[in-house]
């Protein structure tokens, strides 16, 4: 615990400006599952994944909320730097998502079917998701770590990426169950296990860094760190070569997508958003490789 000299009650963790932000993040994620459990609605898996969005940064944010007001959070076996500025960047990459799809899948112009007034709550529901996006992503702009600074990991531009490049693993692991196919070449296999090792790898560095268990351990956690990057780049190198090759060459594929293929039910589909994604996170690790020479961090904060 910390010392018993200080105040009980730290309300620094309300009025500076990342207090304030996570209060907003509080008042605009109750608003928009209220709204569209009040009376907007949802279905089917797209509704659900926006609601628990939704719910669990909420939950989450008052437990960050409760845990720095009180001081609680000195009794955890965290480093709470790492913790809030990982759930952040998580926080952000959700709630984008959410307030994409919500939008999407059930906001029309329109009152029919619906009604105006579920339309309305949905329109509601929808502004209230994008303002929530904000506030995380200014979260993250206020906590990330400044040039020269020496911060917890999480907090520096390569630990802010490893949860995108999680994110973004977790979107070509969807796409791979939509019939994608993979299994039909030993190529595309090898591209799926490259996708998998990465993610794993990757989280195993955020827990160990959100535990603080880094010192604990008897090898360099920032250098092997590196070292990993530097071997994510050169697989999913690999696989960016691979996967386009033997699902769009027309040796092994189609280059085009078939006329015949059913709308959200097309293999060709599931392997364009692969490809896709796959270049994506092989220049997040790019650039993460490039900024974890830069760094400086401490593990216990």
């Amino acid at each position: 615990m910390e010392s018993t000299g200080g105040p009980y009650l730290n309300t620094a963790a309300m009025t500076s400006p990342v207090g304030i932000a996570r209060l907003l993040q509080m008042t605009f994620g109750c608003t928009t599952f209220s709204l569209v459990a009040h009376q907007g609605g949802f279905s089917a898996a797209y509704g659900t994944f926006c609601m628990f969005v939704w719910t669990f940064c909420f939950a989450i944010t008052v437990f960050i909320i409760a845990c720095e007001f009180t001081h609680l959070h000195s009794c955890l076996s965290l480093s709470w730097g790492n913790f809030t500025a990982a759930f952040a960047m998580l926080a952000t990459l959700m709630s984008i998502t959410a307030a994409v799809i919500y939008p999407l899948y059930f906001v029309q112009v329109g009152c029919y079917p619906i009604g105006c007034e579920v339309r309305d709550f949905r329109i509601a529901a929808s502004v209230f998701a994008g303002l929530l996006f904000v506030t995380y992503a200014s979260e993250v702009f206020l906590t990330r770590a400044k040039p020269g600074q020496v911060t917890s990991y999480m907090a520096t531009i390569s630990g802010l990426l490893k949860i995108v490049q999680a994110f973004v693993a977790c979107i070509i692991f969807g796409a791979l169950v939509n019939d994608s196919q993979y299994g039909k070449y030993v190529a595309t296999q090898w591209c799926v296990a490259v996708y998998s090792f990465c993610f794993v790898v990757t989280v195993v560095v955020v827990a160990f860094s959100v535990t603080g268990k880094t010192a604990l351990l008897w090898f360099s956690f920032e250098r092997s760190v590196v070292i990993y990057t530097f071997g994510a780049v050169l697989l999913y190198t690999s696989a960016a070569v691979i996967w386009p090759v033997f699902c769009f060459d027309s040796k092994y594929g189609s280059p085009r997508r078939p006329g015949l293929c059913a709308k959200g039910k097309c293999p060709w589909d599931s392997q364009l958003v692969i490809a896709i994604f796959t270049y994506v996170n092989l220049l997040l690790y790019v650039l993460d490789l490039a900024y974890s020479q830069r760094i400086r961090f401490v593990s216990h904060l």
